[in-house]
């Protein structure tokens, strides 16, 4: 590892099969927590090259605990998290409200590191079990049309970086990883990522895929569509910008979309917006976002898409699935 730090020190960038022996030699406690804190620090302080993260996604895709749902042809609603915005957890009910909308959703999560709530907080703090059993998942899919994949259980090597990347406390090259190494292999793909350059790169990864995929970027940084102003939005045919106006609805500021102090907290905003009692920013903002992955799946066009996931948010229809995926 000392060779390869002071490679990193000097600007050089690993090739992607370097890449690759880095992570597996992690997952297999190759190095010691100083040195894997170290590899970690260096991508803070330099931007991560497109053959490093491919050879990164290509180890925790091959050392992963794979349970391909792809037969369901689901998809999964992501962001890399990392953008320091603090928001509720948007992307995780914007996907209730798709599942609720008819379709297939296998929801990859974790904790959060950055933020105060991950995605995997809120559904441990509303009573989600947490398994990686495939009958399970088949069935949570086959009765209620989304399963949660929490990402330790299938990812060795992220459960063996999680303490350190939890001392740590900022986002690290994981962030980046989460969306792209989901156990499932979901046909489609809506993933949020925290800057421009992570756009690109996810686009041309996810280019030399099969996936139906839409990759969002908030101009103002969020990794989600916030509708507090544009959103680059890049899929497999083209790249265009959103504004609020597409959804038909007012520009919303930072507060209007802020998240719980708490993972309480955050459960109770999650319970109000599917019970019906969220504010209309809250309510517009979670389906902006299932709007752009029913529209990742069916193609329907923003604004119809928009409707109907208002229409099904506000049916209670997706709270419905919270409760069948709790009873489960």
């Amino acid at each position: 590892m000392k060779e390869i730090l002071n490679r990193l020190i000097q600007h050089e960038v690993l090739s992607r099969q370097e890449s690759k022996d880095i992570l597996v030699g992690i997952a297999n406690k190759a190095y010691n927590e100083s040195e894997i804190a170290s590899f970690l620090t260096v991508y803070m302080m330099r931007s991560i090259q497109l053959e490093e993260l491919e050879g990164f996604r290509d180890a925790l895709l091959e050392l992963c605990l794979a349970v391909d749902l792809s037969a369901y042809e689901p998809i999964d609603l992501c962001g890399t998290g990392g953008d320091g915005k603090d928001t509720f957890n948007i992307s995780t009910l914007a996907s209730f409200v798709t599942a609720a909308s008819g379709i297939k959703v296998t929801k990859h999560g974790n904790y959060g590191v950055s933020s105060s709530c991950g995605s995997s907080n809120v559904m441990e703090a509303l009573g989600i079990h947490f398994t990686n059993d495939k009958d399970y998942l088949e069935k949570a899919l086959d009765q209620v049309g989304i399963c949660v994949l929490h990402a330790p259980l299938f990812h060795p090597a992220m459960k063996q970086v999680a303490p350190i990347r939890k001392a740590l406390g900022v986002k690290t090259f994981f962030n980046m990883l989460g969306p792209m190494v989901n156990p499932a292999f979901p046909t489609h793909q809506m993933v949020g990522v925290f800057n421009l350059e992570l756009a690109r790169i996810y686009g041309y990864l996810y280019q030399k895929t099969n996936k139906q995929y839409s990759i969002i970027h908030a101009l103002d940084g969020y990794d989600e569509v916030s509708l507090t102003g544009a959103t680059k939005v890049i899929t497999r045919e083209n790249e265009r910008i959103l504004n609020p106006a597409h959804f038909n609805v007012n520009t919303l500021a930072a507060k209007d979309i802020a998240g719980g102090e708490s993972v309480a907290s955050a459960a109770t905003i999650f319970v109000n917006i599917l019970s019906g009692k969220g504010s209309e920013a809250q309510n517009n903002v979670v389906c902006a976002n299932a709007a752009l992955a029913i529209n990742t799946v069916q193609n329907k066009g923003i604004q119809t898409a928009f409707e109907q996931a208002k229409e099904t948010l506000l049916s209670g229809a997706a709270l419905k699935k919270l409760q069948q995926l709790q009873a489960l």
